[in-house]
């Protein structure tokens, strides 16, 4: 590894570490030359299957136009990057589970609304409200009748929860 600051090539490795996740490894070296220390990750290269657009386009898979999607939907609102880097995890995931080396974008949008229903119900409107062409307010009214009949739902069986724990 070349050493950033003087462009020595000889460094050595001080600490190795897992990530949070446990997909890379994160890796602190210092130059022989200079002494600097630099941080590198280090993660294996998988193959992510192309996206098949609506029009039978084929396109690689680009893990920056997924994070600028998601991230436009959470604008503003009050998700930790750390969740979002965890759900663009699972959606890659996700895609290399399905063992396909094609994937229509469909697929990829509906893992991407999965994930931002789990981090955020504005962000999730939002996603669907452009990914879904939503027409008239019609549209909207029913995905937000649809989330609040699921909080509802998710408050009651909480409060069954929390009734047998009181027991």
């Amino acid at each position: 590894m070349r050493c950033p600051f003087c462009g020595a090539q000889d460094t050595r490795v001080v600490d190795s570490r897992l990530s949070q996740e446990g997909d890379q490894v994160r890796r602190r070296r210092e130059c022989g030359e200079c002494r600097e220390r630099f941080t590198t990750y280090e993660a294996a290269e998988l193959n992510m299957p192309r996206v098949v657009k609506s029009d039978g386009s084929r396109q690689p898979f680009r893990e920056e136009k997924l994070r600028a999607g998601m991230l436009r939907a959470l604008e503003k609102r009050p998700v930790p990057s750390d969740l979002v880097e965890a759900a663009i995890t699972r959606i890659k995931k996700r895609l290399l589970a399905t063992g396909e080396r094609e994937v229509p974008s469909r697929q990829v949008g509906e893992y991407v609304m999965n994930e931002l229903s789990q981090l955020d119900d504005v962000a999730y409107v939002r996603f669907a409200s452009v990914y879904r062409r939503f027409e008239d307010v019609n549209q909207f009214r029913e995905v937000i009748d649809r989330l609040e009949h699921e909080f509802e739902a998710d408050t009651e069986s909480r409060g069954r929860q929390a009734d047998a724990f009181d027991a």
